[in-house]
C-alpha cells in the first residue's frame, strides 16, 4: 500500500509532461498512483485491454483484477499478490512476466501480455512517485507458437527439436516417440549425442559442422539406436529454427525399416529363386527382355544344348544362332518386344554340336531388381516328335494298302508300346565291336572325354566313332542314338567295354 505521507503524482504538473513523452509509443504504459489509483493509460495499453477509457480499466487496482482475470501460460491462475499491478504497487521490481488476459465472466484468454515494471521515484525523498507497467501484447506471437506446437505434436513425421546453446532437446513429437519406443521425459532430458541422432550417418561430420554453426543439416541415412536394444535406419535432417528468441535445430526423420525389410526380404526370394533356378530339371534360361541378352542359364540348359554358361551368357540369342532359322527367331523376338509371354510355342533349337531338338518354349516378363528380364523355359518334346511321325507313317501306310493292316501296321504299333528293331533297317551286327562299344558308353550317359579316358584312346578318335555311328543308323544326336540302341534292346549294360571303366566311374 501507498504511504499515505508521499506526495501523489496527481498534485503535480509532472503527469501531464509524463504523458506527452509516452502518448505515441507501441509499447502500453500504464500510470499507477502510490494510492493504488490507475492514473493514466495510453492508447496502445487500452487496446490492449479492448476497451476505449481509462475508466474501463478501473479506477483502482481492486477494479482492474475484477475486470480482468490473470493466469500464467500453464493455465494456474494468479493469486491477488501476484497479479503484476499489485506487484508494482508493492514496490517489486520485474521483466518479461507472461500472462494470459481474460474478460472477467468469459472462459478463454483474449490476449498474451508481456509486462515489466518501472517506479519513479521522487525527487524529495525516498519514496515512489509514480508506479508504471509496460505492456506488450504478444498474442500473436505466442498463437504462432501455439500452432507450431499443435502443428509438431499431430505431425505424424518423427521430428525432435533440440536447443543449439547446450544441444539439449526442448521437444519431441509423438511420431519419434513411436518410432524409437522412447519415453517423452527420457528424451526431454538428453543431449543430441545422448540421443545420436547422427550416429553411423554417412556424413556425419558435415552433419557435426552445420549444428554447430546453426546451418540446415542435410538430408543423410543414420541408423538410431534403440533403448530395447538393436538399431533402425532413417533419414535424418535439420532445419535451424527459432523458439522464444532462442536458437535450435529441428530433426527430422523418415523410417526406412520398412525398406531395408523389405530390401532383405527381395533379396532372400531373389536367392531362393535363384537356387530353384540352378536345381530346376527343365532347361531354363533368363535374359534382358531389352536386346534378347541371356544373363543366366541353369545346368539342364547347359546339359541340353551343350553350351556352357561362359558361353553363352551376354549374347544374343540371334549370334548364338540357337534357332533354326532366322524367321523363328524373328517370330518370338517379335513377340517378346510386344510384349507377349510365349505358352508351349513350338520351335526348334540347334545344339552346339549342331543336332537339331524340337522343343515347347514358354516365357514369362520378370524383374530382377530394377531389370526387366524375361524367363525362358524349354521342354524337349524330340523323343515325342519321333513317336508321332512315326505313328503317322503307319496310318498311312494304312491308307495306302489295308491289306497290310495284319503285318505292317500291327508291327508299327507294336514298336510303340514297345520298340523293336526294323527288319529292313541298319542292326546292331553293322557295327563294329568298338562302335559297339563306344554306343554301349553314350547308353550309359558317358560324354566324349569320359568315353576317351575309358577306352584310353584320343579324344578325336571318340568323335570319329561317334560320326560313324550317327552315319551308320541314321541319327544326328546322342539321344536318338540312345533311343536307337534300346529299341534293339541294347542298352549297353551287359557290354564289358575297356579296363578303365571301373577307374571313369569312379
Amino acid at each position: 500500500m501507498a504511504n499515505s505521507s508521499l506526495k501523489s503524482l496527481r498534485e503535480t504538473a509532472d503527469l501531464r509532461h509524463l504523458r506527452q513523452i509516452i502518448v505515441g509509443l507501441d509499447e502500453g504504459v500504464i500510470l499507477i498512483d502510490p494510492d493504488q489509483s490507475l492514473l493514466w493509460a495510453n492508447d496502445a495499453a487500452l487496446a490492449m485491454h479492448g476497451v476505449t477509457e481509462i475508466a474501463d480499466l478501473g479506477a483502482t487496482v481492486d477494479e482492474y483484477r475484477a475486470r480482468f482475470q490473470l493466469r500464467y501460460r500453464n493455465n494456474h491462475r494468479l493469486e491477488a499478490d501476484d497479479y503484476p499491478i499489485d506487484r508494482v504497487v508493492a514496490g517489486d521490481a520485474f521483466s518479461e512476466v507472461v500472462v494470459e488476459v481474460t474478460l472477467a465472466g468469459e472462459t478463454d484468454p483474449r490476449w498474451v501480455h508481456q509486462v515489466r515494471s518501472l517506479v519513479l521515484n521522487d525527487s524529495d525523498d525516498d519514496g515512489p512517485a509514480c508506479l508504471v507497467l509496460i505492456i506488450q501484447d504478444v498474442s500473436a506471437r505466442y498463437e504462432a507458437e501455439d500452432r507450431f506446437e499443435q502443428s509438431f505434436n499431430a505431425n505424424p513425421a518423427p521430428a525432435l527439436i533440440c536447443r543449439l546453446s547446450d544441444l539439449r532437446f526442448v521437444k519431441v513429437n509423438q511420431g519419434f516417440l513411436d518410432m524409437t519406443g522412447h519415453q517423452r521425459d527420457q528424451v526431454l532430458c538428453k543431449t543430441v549425442y545422448d540421443i545420436d541422432v547422427l550416429r553411423e550417418a554417412d556424413r556425419r561430420d558435415l552433419a557435426k559442422e552445420r549444428l554447430a554453426e546453426g546451418r540446415t543439416i542435410p538430408q543423410m541415412e543414420a541408423e538410431l539406436e534403440l533403448p530395447e536394444g538393436g538399431t533402425k535406419l532413417v533419414i535424418v535432417a535439420g532445419q535451424p529454427i527459432d523458439m522464444g528468441d532462442q536458437p535450435c535445430m529441428l530433426f527430422t526423420f523418415a523410417d526406412l525399416e520398412p525398406r531395408r525389410k523389405a530390401e532383405g526380404a527381395l533379396r532372400h526370394s531373389e536367392e531362393r529363386f535363384t537356387r530353384t533356378f540352378q536345381m530346376a530339371p527343365v532347361p531354363m534360361a533368363i535374359g534382358a527382355r531389352d536386346g534378347h541378352l541371356l544373363c543366366e542359364v541353369n545346368a539342364s540348359f547347359t546339359e541340353m544344348t551343350g553350351y556352357s554358361a561362359t558361353e553363352i551368357m551376354g549374347r544374343p540369342l540371334g549370334d548364338v544362332e540357337l534357332w533354326e532359322t532366322s524367321a523363328m527367331r524373328r517370330e518370338i523376338e517379335a513377340a517378346i518386344d510386344g510384349g507377349r509371354d510365349l505358352r508351349s510355342h513350338e520351335a526348334r533349337i540347334q545344339a552346339k554340336d549342331g543336332a537339331s531338338i524340337d522343343c515347347l518354349v514358354s516365357t514369362e516378363a520378370i524383374r530382377l531388381g530394377d531389370d526387366a528380364c524375361v524367363l525362358w523355359a524349354f521342354q524337349d518334346i524330340t523323343q515325342r516328335k519321333a513317336t508321332e511321325i512315326e505313328l503317322v507313317e503307319a496310318i498311312e501306310a494304312v491308307m495306302k494298302d489295308t491289306s497290310w493292316f495284319s503285318r505292317s501296321i500291327m508291327d508299327k504299333l507294336a514298336r510303340l508300346r514297345a520298340p523293336q528293331a526294323e527288319a529292313d533297317g541298319p542292326g546292331l551286327d553293322d557295327l563294329t565291336a568298338r562302335e559297339r562299344e563306344v554306343l554301349a558308353l553314350i547308353c550309359r550317359g558317358y560324354d566324349d572325354k569320359t568315353i576317351a579316358r575309358t577306352l584310353d584312346v584320343a579324344g578325336n578318335t571318340v568323335r570319329n566313332h561317334v560320326a560313324r555311328i550317327y552315319a551308320k543308323i541314321g541319327v544326328n544326336r546322342r539321344i536318338a542314338a540312345v533311343a536307337w540302341a534300346r529299341a534293339r534292346g541294347f542298352d549297353g549294360e551287359g557290354v564289358a567295354v575297356g579296363k578303365h571303366v571301373q577307374e571313369a566311374v569312379a
